[in-house]
């Protein structure tokens, strides 16, 4: 969802290992951590954590790593390469969509005999999970739905970037989320992208990341158009929605409007103060304790090799 220019990590469509035929399509994915565990005389079996990244294009799943590792005391996670991203198949650019991708996060849990998955979407990802869930009621076990937003509004986030950043900044994020990015230089660019939060992913990140270019300008139209607030009264599980108190390309009112869309009684809303668009990167102290027992608590699980 944040524009910026492709990796220089060579694209690869070879992946090594870790492939699933999803209908027809090769998705990627990785895991940390056990589905079952010794509990005594039986194997307990644990949730399974999907985790979707943002977007569109220049990310993959990589920038979760080795972060997210730690869920493994508590979930198995699964990391996977939303279609169109990172070691997953490409395709053709103009056929990519958010439902689409939804679609295939539910196939893909098929596929593999995931059940009840606590699906955690980031960003782009955020705009997959809600889809998801709205439209495969029952078979998610959680969401959550970190630094996303269910309608663009790019006064609200050229508003932001102003505010933290003034008017040339904010010019610069009216071209880019307005339907301009082609014009806009890297060297433009890194100064907003700067402000997104206290880290956000540089050199050693994009050098490990496989991005697909050609996926940027398709999915930052699709986004343009994106909203789904009138579909998020549909999802059913316990939904955790956070943000960062300084994030300006996702920023608080954008959750807030999530969590009120939500049905009575399926939300949680969160917001973490001192952190921008990457929470956890920004206030761990703060982030994980807020998710690890969201998870533990929506899914009724307990940590392993504790009583």
């Amino acid at each position: 969802m944040v524009p910026r220019p492709p990796s220089a990590h060579e694209a690869s469509q070879n992946a090594p290992r870790m492939n699933v035929d999803v209908k027809g399509t090769r998705l990627w994915f990785d895991v940390d951590g056990l589905a079952l565990v010794p509990d005594g005389p039986e194997m307990r079996e644990r949730p399974t954590a999907v985790l979707l990244h943002g977007g569109s294009g220049g990310f993959d799943h990589s920038y979760f790593k080795p972060d997210f590792a730690r869920l493994a005391t508590a979930a198995q996670v699964v990391y996977l390469d939303l279609p169109g991203h990172g070691r997953s198949e490409w395709g053709d650019p103009a056929r990519s969509s958010f439902e689409l991708c939804a679609d295939s996060v539910r196939d893909f849990c098929d596929t593999l005999s995931i059940a009840t998955p606590v699906v955690y979407g980031h960003s782009l990802g955020g705009f997959v999970a809600m889809l998801y869930a709205a439209r495969h009621p029952g078979h998610a076990g959680a969401l959550v739905l970190q630094s996303t937003f269910a309608r663009f509004d790019l006064g609200r986030i050229v508003e932001k970037f102003r505010r933290i950043g003034g008017d040339e900044v904010a010019a610069i994020v009216e071209r880019v989320y307005g339907g301009d990015s082609r014009s806009v230089t890297s060297e433009e660019w890194d100064p907003c992208w700067r402000l997104v939060g206290s880290w956000m992913p540089g050199e050693e990140e994009r050098a490990r990341t496989v991005a697909n270019a050609e996926l940027d300008p398709p999915g930052l139209e699709l986004m343009r158009g994106f909203d789904v607030l009138d579909q998020l009264a549909q999802i059913d599980c316990p939904t955790l929605v956070c943000v960062g108190e300084l994030d300006p390309i996702t920023p608080v009112a954008a959750a807030r409007e999530i969590a009120d869309a939500l049905s009575a009684g399926v939300g949680r809303f969160e917001v973490v103060e001192g952190a921008g668009h990457f929470t956890w990167k920004d206030a761990p102290d703060r982030y994980w304790p807020i998710f690890t027992e969201f998870l533990t608590t929506a899914t009724g699980t307990k940590p392993a090799g504790r009583d």
